[in-house]
This record gives C-alpha cells, sequence and structure tokens, in this order.
C-alpha cells in the first residue's frame, strides 16, 4: 500500500536517498526505500522534530512512528529475489481466482503482494459485503505453503493498488502520495463550482476525485464570510436582492429592486 514509517537503524549506518533496504515490520521482511530528505545519509535532512509536528498535524495514518527497523541497505541478490517474488505474483493472482471460481465466493480479486522475506503471501480483493473466506486460506496455504492474509479493500483502495495515471496528466494522487483517502461528496463539488458531470469529476476509481478535497477547507472559510443567496442587502445602486456568490473571488451578484 505505500505506507510511510518510521523506522531504526544500526548505529552510524547511512542510506543515500532512494536507497533499498531490507526492513522488520510487523508484517515480516519487507524491501523499503528510504524516502528523500529523511534518510541521515541525505545532506539536508528533515530533523525527527519536523516529522513529530507533520504526524500531529496531518494524523497517525499518514506516517507510522516505530514501524520497524532497517536490517541491512538492499543487495543485488536481494534485488533479483524481489523482482522474481514480484513476477511469479501473477501466477499466484490466477491461482487464487481459479480457487475462488470454485468455491463460488462473491469476490473481485484486486491484487496479489509476496512479502520479501517470503513467510506471507497478501491478497488484496473487494467485495459488497463480508466474505467467508476461511477455506480459499486453507487451500492458499496447501497451494503456496506460506502463510495467507486476506485484505479487503474498497474502490479508492483497488485505484492506489493498480491505476496508473489520471485525466490531469500526473499519477493518480492515491498511489502516489496520499496515505489516508477521506471520503469525498458531490456538496464539494458544487461548491467548488466544478461541473456535476460524473465523467469529469470522477476518478479513476469511479469515485469522486480526492483531489476535490485539496481546497475544500479554504472554501469552507471563505463561504462564512458571504451573506447566503437570497440575502437582502444595501448596495449604492439601491437594495437587492443576493442573486449568486463567487467564493473564491468573494463577490456577489445582487438583483437591483
Amino acid at each position: 500500500m505505500g505506507l510511510i514509517g518510521e523506522f531504526t537503524s544500526p548505529p552510524r549506518a547511512k542510506y543515500c536517498c532512494g536507497a533499498k533496504v531490507v526492513i522488520q515490520t510487523d508484517r515480516g521482511i519487507e524491501l523499503g526505500e528510504a524516502v528523500s530528505l529523511t534518510s541521515p545519509g541525505c545532506e539536508n535532512p528533515i530533523r525527527r522534530e519536523q516529522i513529530l509536528r507533520y504526524v500531529e498535524v496531518c494524523g497517525p495514518e499518514y506516517l507510522r512512528l516505530n514501524g520497524g527497523r532497517i536490517l541491512r541497505e538492499a543487495t543485488h541478490a536481494d534485488l533479483a529475489e524481489d523482482r522474481h517474488l514480484r513476477q511469479s505474483e501473477k501466477e499466484k493472482m490466477e491461482v487464487c481466482r481459479r480457487f475462488i471460481e470454485a468455491r463460488g465466493l462473491p469476490m473481485k480479486l484486486v491484487d496479489c503482494e509476496h512479502l520479501f522475506g517470503g513467510e506471507r503471501v497478501v491478497f488484496y480483493f473487494m467485495s459488497e459485503g463480508r466474505v467467508d473466506f476461511r477455506e480459499l486460506v486453507r487451500d492458499l496455504a496447501r497451494e503456496f505453503q506460506t502463510r495467507i492474509e486476506m485484505r479487503q479493500v474498497g474502490a479508492r483502495d483497488e485505484a492506489r493498488l493498480v491505476a496508473d495515471f489520471e485525466t490531469c496528466g500526473r499519477e493518480c494522487c492515491c498511489k502516489n502520495f496520499l496515505k489516508t483517502l477521506k471520503p469525498v461528496n458531490m456538496k464539494m463539488a458544487k461548491m467548488q463550482k466544478a461541473t456535476l458531470d460524473p465523467s469529469k469529476v470522477s476518478g479513476r476509481c469511479g469515485r469522486l476525485k480526492c483531489c476535490l478535497r485539496y481546497e475544500q477547507d479554504t472554501y469552507e472559510e471563505l463561504d462564512k464570510r458571504l451573506p447566503r443567496t437570497g440575502t437582502r442587502v444595501r448596495t449604492q445602486f439601491g437594495d437587492g436582492t443576493i442573486v449568486e456568490r463567487q467564493i473564491l473571488t468573494q463577490t456577489l451578484l445582487p438583483l437591483i429592486a
């Protein structure tokens, strides 16, 4: 899921920005990446006080403190092993789909993740309701001889896992940097005067685009400063009624009686 966390490292160890590292997490042994400007090996690393402030402002779900520890920098052999596991995930997906069809389970398989340490395979799926997948887990455990984890995700999480680029030409926000996918509603689109055409305000997930949230706090604050539509006002041209409001420019259009 591309989570970001704070990890302890061996004494005096330094890693270049973007370096691949072998890490120990609560899930097992994984392959991670030293994020730019946070590694002690960077020329201008972000101070821990800044990181803690970021977590305080944005919420702990955006960055996991005490996420685990760095074991070592990844070697060529580690990277080759990781590529081998990534290539085998498609085959595991096909096997899982066959088991799902054989048991007639109402679920859509989205993605598969084989942890670097090999001790766990995670399958991500979508379903309209709860699914009893206990027998499916047993089938997969017998097939792959490792621990199996099934994780149910929503439409936005599916886009995070498999989508690529949005209509703006940039990589999907959910895949690139958003870690917590907060709800977006039509009220936001209406307030921002965005088109209400579903094909234009919907993202790759089929839901309203996450970017509608980016300026929503500003719009709500500016909205409070303007009188409502239908309010009687007095202008230099006479009394009138507000018939239109432009929140971002803080302008009003009154109808003079």
